[in-house]
């Protein structure tokens, strides 16, 4: 007979594992950052800057599922290590643009290990790993459906596995 308490439970919380899984797969990633002198917040921001290289901070935060109150010491902590530039957009005054800079830039080539070293850190079957990154942005899209449906999933998929 179930107790009327089980749904409150730690152990029967999707929620938890997700956490605990995120929290252990940050701290891997560490070791890793370090030499680059980032975080792992400061690590994804630079992900996106390198990849869009001018982005406004509404949509970076958007990108990165970050509030601004997150964001912003972030992104004044990467623009004191000259990684990026923030201005106040010329068309909207209330816009912060911010434009990765040469040094940014230059690190990402330094980054390009991390990835790899991440993948070396998962001991799970490949099939395992790209079926769990899938659900993942699949339940990403069900909860946020303000993203748009991920039609480039399969390249994505392609990406990982390369």
């Amino acid at each position: 007979m179930s107790d009327k308490y089980d749904a409150l439970k730690l152990e029967n919380q999707l929620c938890f594992p997700l956490y605990a899984v995120s929290k252990e797969i940050v701290r891997k990633y560490k070791p890793f950052l370090d030499p680059l002198q980032l975080t792992y917040t400061q690590y994804i921001t630079m992900m996106v800057m390198w990849e869009k290289q001018k982005v406004t901070v509404k949509e970076l935060g958007q990108v990165l599922y970050l509030d601004s109150g997150t964001l912003t010491p972030v992104l004044k902590k990467l623009e004191g290590k000259g990684y990026i530039d923030r201005a106040r957009s010329k068309e909207d005054e209330r816009s912060l643009i911010v434009t990765v800079t040469e040094s940014g830039m230059e690190l990402r080539e330094r980054a390009l290990s991390v990835p790899v070293h991440m993948r070396e850190c998962f001991h799970i079957k490949r099939e395992e790993l790209l079926a769990l990154y899938k659900l993942l942005y699949n339940m990403l899209a069900d909860l946020d459906p303000g993203q748009g449906p991920l039609e480039d999933l399969e390249a994505r998929l392609e990406a990982l596995d390369a």
